[in-house]
Parts: C-alpha cells; structure tokens; sequence
C-alpha cells in the first residue's frame, strides 16, 4: 500500500475533516465544511474547543430550522421576559454559512461598512428567519474579548495620540456612539475606556444593527456560556448592557446558558 503524501494544505476541508475526522457528535458531512477556514477546521478537531461546543450543541436543534419562540420560552441567566410572543422559524449560519456552504446574505456588506480595511468582526452564529436575526455570541472558559490594541498599549486615542484615529469613535457607520453610551472620546489623560471592556460585544451590536437594519430583520442578541460561569461574567455584561441606547434591542438582549439552550426541543417540521 503506497501512503498518500497529499500534504492537508491541497486538499479542500471536506477531505481534510475525511482525514482527520472532528470528534463531532453529528453532521460531518455538511457541506459546509468544504467552505470553511482552516482556522474553524482546526477548532473543531479539538472537543472541549467552543467551536466544537457550539456545533454539537446547536446542530441538532436547526434540524432543519430553530423555532424562535421555543429558545424565548427558557428562563435566561439574564433577560427581560417577551412582552408579546415572537414567533419565527431560524436559519443558521455557522460562522457566516449555512449548512450548505452559503454565505448569510448581506455579511459581506455590513463587515465591510463596519471594518473596513481592518480584520473582519467574526460571530459564532447567526440565526436568521423571515422577521428575526438573532446573532449569538458563543464562550466556554473565556468572556467577551476585550480591545487587543489597548491592552498593547497600542490605542490610537489614548497611547498614540495624533496618528490615525480609532474607526470606533469617528462618524459613520463603525462608530460605538450609534448604539452605545460609551461617554466621551478618550484622551491620553483618560482612565480606560469602556471600549476596552466592552470591545468585542460593542462590534457584534453595531454589527447585528447594520445587518439587521439591510435585512429588514429584528435584532436579538445573545450570549451564551456556562451556568456556572456567570456569576463571574454578570458584572461585565450588566454594565454592557447598561449602555445599550435603543430599549427594543436590549428587550431582545439575552444570556443563556448552555445548559437551558440542550433542554429546547428540537423543531418538528418538514424541510
């Protein structure tokens, strides 16, 4: 028998995961995995990884669609009960694809209005129905990511002064002053913004507004961890969400926990 020396490099993803097969619970062969990064590739390989959390934890239930009113019925870490019933039926996007390699229409446009030239914001997933987008932001042992450049000692509002200015507090369309009260701008003098707390949740709001607003969608924006780790973690979201301007989406603002989003029953319907 000759060994096959194809290196991993040239071969598609879904011949990669053939090779090395993620330790996956369903789903392997998706087509979906023909498009995505390496990066998410390598993730899944690794079984206590939130990549491969979320995958084995949220596959079954879109099978084929999420029923929106049944994940609202839970009782959330934190959350403001509907006050009227919303009901949809849920697509998903892994990473921004669906189960058929299909990229979420509209991504590419609010990313590139929201980063421009900078590194594109990543969400674990969207769910997105005929009224409702719901982006979901997924976390295991970590919280929320925080501003990489200011923990360098690399922010261009406090630490480099007078060089290119932060996208986040200039108008348009990236600025965190359209959705969040984050006070005034930084200055050299200031003690640490609440962008550096708040860095990577403030991207995934102003994202899911810019998509939701081209989608003609309702924004609902969830996070998802552990039971166990939110007593650790409920300091920094509540002082988010505190700063949230628009009530409608914070009224669709919710933490659940792993463990509340297994016991929802999956959808009964036809493809």
């Amino acid at each position: 028998m000759t060994e096959d020396s194809t290196p991993d490099s040239a071969l598609d993803g879904e011949a990669r995961l053939r090779l090395r097969p993620p330790r996956l619970l369903a789903g392997q062969g998706e087509p979906i995995f023909g498009q995505l990064p390496e990066s998410i590739l390598q993730n899944l390989w690794n079984p206590a990884s939130e990549t491969a959390l979320l995958w084995n934890l949220v596959y079954p239930l879109v099978q084929p669609r999420l029923r929106l009113e049944n994940v609202l019925r839970q009782r959330p870490l934190w959350g403001s009960a509907a006050e009227q019933q919303e009901r949809d039926s849920l697509t998903a996007y892994f990473w921004g694809l669906d189960l058929q390699g299909r990229r979420l229409p509209g991504l590419d446009q609010a990313l590139d209005r929201l980063d421009g030239s900078g590194p594109y914001a990543e969400v674990d997933l969207f769910l997105l129905g005929e009224q409702h987008l719901v982006l979901v932001e997924a976390k295991h042992l970590s919280g929320p990511g925080r501003c990489g450049r200011y923990q360098a000692g690399r922010c261009p509002e406090i630490h480099q002064p007078g060089g290119e200015a932060c996208r986040y507090w200039e108008k348009g369309p990236a600025a965190f002053s359209a959705a969040l009260d984050f006070g005034p701008r930084p200055t050299p003098d200031s003690p640490a913004p609440p962008c550096s707390r708040h860095y990577q949740l403030g991207r995934l709001l102003l994202l899911g507004r810019t998509l939701a607003e081209q989608l003609e969608r309702r924004l609902h924006l969830w996070l998802l961890i552990p039971r166990q780790r939110w007593l650790a973690l409920a300091g920094e979201w509540l002082d988010f969400a505190s700063r949230v301007g628009d009530q409608e989406t914070w009224r669709r603002m919710r933490v659940i926990s792993w463990e509340q989003l297994r016991s929802v029953p999956p959808a009964q319907m036809p493809r």
